[in-house]
């Protein structure tokens, strides 16, 4: 049957409060604004999870709540994952072995730079930057989430908000 991994990026944070620590900094309006469009993307492409699993971070959170009420998914089954916070390629990987083989089209919701780290490793694409709320799909001809590891997938979508939305500003985004 193969394994679809789908990795989101957190919207856009908010840096506005001073002194605020990174691991409780909220979305700001675009973000608000980004991520049940892109939850919208998802259901247009017909991606039904199976699981979702997300970083516990305030912006990583608020980001994965308005994806699920897009896609139908129920909030209380949102597996918040702690080692995707500030995670390494080998620590994500380590995620992404771990989970249970039941489960055959999983969504991660986290940060850069280790997803875009991670999405280049496992195909072997030149992917550069995944920007804020940017989803990644990847496809597996394998059966077990342990199976995956570097060049083992291919690269199935590649999408961001201002492919679709448009908005100005740079490329390349803070954290």
């Amino acid at each position: 049957m193969g394994k679809t991994l789908i990795l989101i990026r957190h919207a856009k944070s908010d840096w506005s409060e001073s002194g605020q620590k990174d691991f409780d900094r909220e979305l700001n309006q675009r973000g608000h604004m980004d991520a049940p469009r892109m939850g919208g993307k998802l259901k247009e492409l017909g991606i039904v999870p199976d699981l979702i699993v997300s970083s516990p971070a305030a912006r990583a959170r608020l980001t994965v709540e308005y994806i699920c009420e897009q896609i139908n998914y129920p909030l209380q089954s949102i597996d918040f994952e702690d080692d995707i916070y500030e995670a390494s390629v080998r620590t994500l990987l380590k995620v992404v072995n771990e989970l249970n083989d039941k489960h055959n089209t999983v969504i991660i919701v986290g940060h850069n730079p280790g997803f875009t780290y991670l999405a280049e490793n496992l195909t072997h694409a030149e992917i550069g930057n995944i920007p804020t709320c940017g989803i990644v799909e990847l496809t597996f001809d394998l059966d077990s989430w342990a199976l995956i590891s570097q060049n083992t997938a291919t690269l199935k979508n590649f999408i961001y908000p201002k492919m679709f939305f448009g908005g100005g500003g740079e490329q390349v985004e803070q954290e």
